[in-house]
């Protein structure tokens, strides 16, 4: 299995979405959108951004683990990661991430 993108509603009304890896885990996750049409717009940013490495930005949670976030032409953050164990794990969540995303369809979760 491929990649792929799931929209969800939260309980708040309110769309995001998770790119999920090809063994099923959760690799980047959205912020809340207003309406499932900004969700999508949102993946449409990650698939057009996951190529090019220098959207990539690797920080450190409070603990000091490391993560990383995926940023638009504009500077804004699109989506971020989980919090990884080690750095080469961060890593292989952003080879994952421009692998999977320019290609990986919507499931969509979320109701229309």
């Amino acid at each position: 299995m491929a990649g792929k993108f799931v929209i969800k509603q939260g309980k708040n009304g309110k769309f995001l979405f998770n790119l999920l890896s090809s063994n099923g885990q959760t690799v980047l996750t959205s912020q809340m959108y207003s309406g499932r049409d900004g969700a999508v717009k949102g993946v449409e940013s990650v698939r057009k951004n996951a190529a090019d490495a220098g959207r990539f930005e690797r920080r450190e949670a409070k603990d000091g683990k490391p993560y990383f976030v995926l940023k638009a032409g504009n500077g804004l953050e699109i989506g971020r990661s989980e919090i990884y164990s080690t750095k080469a794990s961060m890593e292989k969540g952003i080879a994952s991430v421009s692998k999977n995303a320019p290609d990986a369809p919507i499931a969509d979760a979320a109701k229309k």
